[in-house]
């Protein structure tokens, strides 16, 4: 409520009508009880002069102490336990107070069981009085005064039901009847506890259990269910999600915003469940505030500073109040983008420079570098569509291998302390061109290992939303009613969050190891069928009814599963949990000249598409042809699993320390 500054500090006229209406109520249930069990005593029979000085000493203190206590202070529509509970000692306190006084000044020696029933009647009649009215604030409008949308019926709501009839549910349920003008009105509770089932909750019935849930929902008049389970790990909360979603209702969930981190604040709100909260694996969480630490003070530049991950970490490092958050994108759009949302946020508490360059330009490189002096610098800019990158085979290597050494010498050159290259899982065993070029720069970060600039990659999966990445591409054609298109139903990938990946970028850009690969335990990989089925229940449809799901092929390049580690003898654990490094061959500063330098006069001598993968696969030995690893998996009976039960005998039989 807006207050001018005449009105400042008192109370609006509503308020003070309520509060003295209330005082009226208390003051009539005390006169009555003390008129009842007061006026009953002997010793007021005797001294009936004397009686209404008792009344008026007993009643006096009862107010007294319950100003004391600051009893109408309180807010009695949001009035809970402790707040009865702080009345109760309040009236104790003026109980205890009257029999001093009686026994001390009045003399009149009236029993201490009278006392203690008028006292107590009066008080458990001024407490009904209360539950009463938050029994009317939660069921009507009646003493909403001044709502601009007073009079709306209850009949426009949501009727909803909720998942968990736990404190957390309870919690939602009493906040939507708090609400007299809100969207949602609790129905009834699901719930697999069978000493819940068939009571009820705070007048709300709970019903269950998950296994006939699909039949009693048929019977009810509800829209809408929502899962409001605290503490859920992601297998329980998918779970419940296929279990729910067969109702046909909408599905959604009461829980923290997706893009807050650990430690964050933010508070718990209904949204709709989004597929990044389907991954059956343990959210990644790590003290960010240690973390941001770590580049408060600092100069910090973010190459491709204006794509969907270089975006995250700028957004990342702006909390952790950098000296200078340098960005550097060769596309004005996106990093424009990320430029004025942080102006708007930060303004002049933070140093912002933008530079709009191509890391392919070597001399363009060194001058920015010279010229900013980044004491830390993640390189995230490179091509990263592989279909196109197939295609345009010189570019990816002349932007991904040979403009990625251009960003590392010009650190070297200007004294950067630590180099944090961002790489992916198509790295390891590359069958694509993209994959192919990221595993030669990681092949350029581990020949560093003598330079006084700490150089290292970080390597995890496919990034849920990100630019390219298949969850928007599935958005799009769920929004123009399908159909859904996959390459092949037998794909499986790792995925992760855009906040997850920055999350371990950030982690490792300040870690002690030089000219290392970075690897992340992202669980067990997901099946992109079962990817494109979820996302189709939660936009509302089913799937094969209202959007179809249609296999095209794989696409150039494209392998039936990613892998994330090489092979287990070269893994070793970090102190971060779900952190690993991967120490494959070593290689020297002058080996990897020597295949540079071979792999320029490649490029040279022609620029056609195989003649680039040929020279590629000359350059990185793990490189084959999508066609011929696809084969070998299909021709494996363990193809479906193949990563998974990989990577899965890692976790379980112990990374080397």
């Amino acid at each position: 409520m807006t207050v001018n500054g005449k009105n400042k500090g008192k109370q609006p006229f509503v308020a003070k009508s309520r509060t003295g209406l209330l005082i009226l109520i208390d003051i009539l249930c005390f006169i009555i009880s003390c008129w009842v069990f007061l006026n009953r005593s002997p010793a007021i029979f005797f001294y009936r002069q004397n009686m209404y000085t008792n009344w008026y000493i007993m009643v006096t203190l009862v107010f007294v102490f319950r100003f004391i206590f600051r009893i109408y202070n309180e807010m009695w529509r949001y009035a809970n336990s402790s707040v009865y509970l702080k009345m109760v000692v309040s009236d104790l306190f003026a109980g205890l107070m009257y029999l001093i006084i009686d026994r001390t000044a009045l003399r009149l020696q009236i029993p201490i069981a009278n006392a203690v029933a008028a006292i107590g009647t009066g008080l458990l009649a001024t407490l009904s009085s209360r539950f009463i009215y938050q029994s009317f604030r939660k069921r009507s409008n009646i003493f909403n005064f001044g709502s601009k949308n007073m009079g709306k019926s209850t009949s426009n709501k949501i009727n909803v039901g909720i998942v968990g009839a736990g404190e957390l549910g309870v919690l939602l349920a009493n906040e939507m009847r708090l609400k007299p003008n809100g969207d949602y009105a609790p129905y009834c509770f699901f719930d697999n506890n069978p000493r819940k089932i068939g009571s009820t909750i705070s007048g709300i019935p709970v019903l269950g259990p998950d296994d006939d849930i699909v039949e009693i929902v048929k019977t009810l008049p509800i829209q809408e269910i929502i899962i409001a389970l605290p503490k859920m790990d992601a297998e329980t909360q998918k779970r419940v999600f296929d279990t729910y979603k067969k109702t046909g209702c909408r599905v959604r969930l009461y829980d923290y915003p997706l893009d807050k981190l650990e430690g964050e604040d933010a508070k718990r709100m209904i949204r709709d469940i989004n597929i990044e909260d389907l991954l059956q694996r343990k959210p990644i969480q790590f003290d960010m505030d240690e973390t941001r630490s770590h580049y408060t003070g600092k100069t910090v530049m973010v190459t491709g500073g204006g794509g969907s991950i270089g975006s995250e970490l700028c957004r990342q490092i702006a909390r952790a109040k950098p000296k200078h958050l340098i960005l550097l994108d060769v596309y004005e759009n996106g990093v424009y983008d990320i430029q004025q949302e942080l102006v708007g946020i930060y303004r002049d508490e933070l140093k912002i420079s933008v530079i709009i360059a191509t890391i392919c330009d070597r001399q363009g490189m060194r001058d920015v570098f010279q010229a900013y002096k980044p004491e830390i610098v993640f390189h995230a800019a490179a091509h990263k569509h592989v279909p196109l990158m197939e295609n345009n085979c010189a570019e990816a290597v002349n932007n991904n291998v040979f403009g990625t050494l251009n960003v590392i010498d010009a650190a070297e050159e200007a004294g950067v302390e630590r180099f944090v290259m961002v790489s992916t899982d198509k790295a390891v065993n590359p069958t694509n061109i993209m994959g192919a070029t990221k595993r030669l720069c990681e092949i350029i970060i581990q020949s560093r290992k003598e330079s006084k600039t700490d150089f290292v990659a970080v390597r995890f999966g496919n990034v849920l939303g990100s630019n390219g990445s298949v969850v928007p591409l599935f958005k799009r054609q769920i929004e123009h009613e399908g159909p859904v298109t996959l390459t092949d139903k037998r794909i499986i990938r790792y995925f992760m969050t855009i906040p997850e990946a920055v999350q371990l970028v950030l982690r490792t850009g300040f870690r002690g190891e030089r000219a290392e690969i970075y690897v992340l335990d992202m669980g067990d990989p997901v099946s992109i069928l079962e990817l494109a089925e979820n996302m189709i229940s939660l936009s509302g449809y089913v799937p094969y009814h209202d959007i179809d799901i249609v296999e095209i092929g794989l696409r150039p390049g494209e392998k039936l599963y990613e892998e994330l580690l090489t092979n287990r003898e070269t893994i070793f654990k970090t102190e971060d949990d779900r952190i690993y490094i991967d120490r494959d061959e070593e290689y020297t500063r002058e080996q990897v000249k020597e295949t540079l330098n071979q792999l320029k006069n490649s490029l040279q001598l022609s620029d056609e598409n195989q003649a680039v993968r040929n020279a590629m696969m000359s350059a990185v030995s793990t490189y084959h042809l999508a066609e011929e690893v696809n084969q070998v998996a299909e021709n494996s009976m363990e193809m479906r699993s193949a990563s998974g039960n990989h990577y899965r005998e890692y976790r379980k039989s112990g990374m080397p320390e």
